[in-house]
């Protein structure tokens, strides 16, 4: 019976990972992401439902476009495949399957789905672009008040606690204000510390804290692993290549999530 069930939520998490590869693409364009329908990034031809279905469009199609024959990158059938596992595993930690199916599990795994959208979203996006994109810290910020009120009017929560990050909320807030009308462009701590607090109020200040170690170790070994090739490399274009601004939300997203998950089976299974 709880074999259907992830089977169902791997078929959720392959559309929504469907959907993320498309919102990483679009949003720092400012394109629509609901109303525009899908399309060939290289002929332009408006995609079928066929040419949509998560992970056998990508295989019936043999990774091909149906209408121009393009190869389409094989990481949209990755993330496909990564997002309805990281799907069904969340719902394995959590204890959410048919035995265990209430109102409040379900509210809590929705919780959950939209927080993984932040992450996903906004570390794809830092990924791809260097850039943490404040339309989606902005839907952090939402999710987090609507979580926040949640705890608090069902699961009788401490409110002082989140009353603080509320605060913190606002006074980075108004510093990213002050820069931006400053200096007329985003600040990429601002987006930093935003995504933290986001991370605080969602998965706890231990699983932050330790994303936020790992993150630090996983910089300082790259940094310290292409220093080492520098020193063997003389060609000075590829020295600037290998001195470019490091993707942190990137790897902020990464270690929360696994540590979430490993923090949730170490409790909800006694590993």
């Amino acid at each position: 019976m709880n074999l259907t069930f992830y089977i169902l939520i791997f078929i959720i998490g392959t559309l929504f990972g469907s959907f993320y590869t498309l919102a990483v693409h679009r949003i720092p364009k400012r394109q629509d992401i609901v109303h525009t329908h899908s399309y060939c990034p290289n002929c332009n031809h408006k995609l079928g439902f066929l040419d949509l279905v998560p992970i056998f469009s990508y295989v019936f199609l043999l990774g091909k476009c149906r209408y121009c024959k393009e190869k389409i990158r094989p990481r949209y059938l990755v993330l496909e495949i990564l997002s309805g596992g990281l799907f069904v595993l969340m719902a394995y930690t959590m204890k959410f399957n048919f035995e265990t199916l209430n109102v409040i599990k379900i509210a809590e795994f929705c919780f959950v789905v939209l927080y993984l959208t932040f992450i996903i979203l906004l570390a794809g996006i830092d990924k791809e672009n260097r850039k943490l994109d404040k339309l989606v810290s902005v839907y952090g910020i939402v999710i987090s008040i609507m979580y926040m009120v949640y705890l608090c009017i069902v699961e009788q929560a401490n409110i002082y606690r989140y009353g603080i990050y509320l605060i913190f909320y606002v006074i980075v807030l108004t510093l990213d204000t002050i820069t931006l009308k400053k200096y007329a462009k985003d600040s990429y701590v601002t987006g930093i510390l935003l995504m933290i607090i986001t991370m605080a109020i969602f998965t706890g200040e231990y699983i932050t804290i330790n994303a936020i170690i790992y993150t630090l170790l996983a910089i300082f070994l790259y940094m310290l692993l292409y220093k080492i090739k520098t020193r063997k490399k003389k060609n000075k274009e590829k020295d600037e290549k290998i001195t470019k601004p490091l993707s942190i939300g990137f790897y902020l997203g990464t270690f929360n999530i696994l540590m979430l998950n490993l923090c949730l089976l170490v409790i909800n299974h006694k590993v």
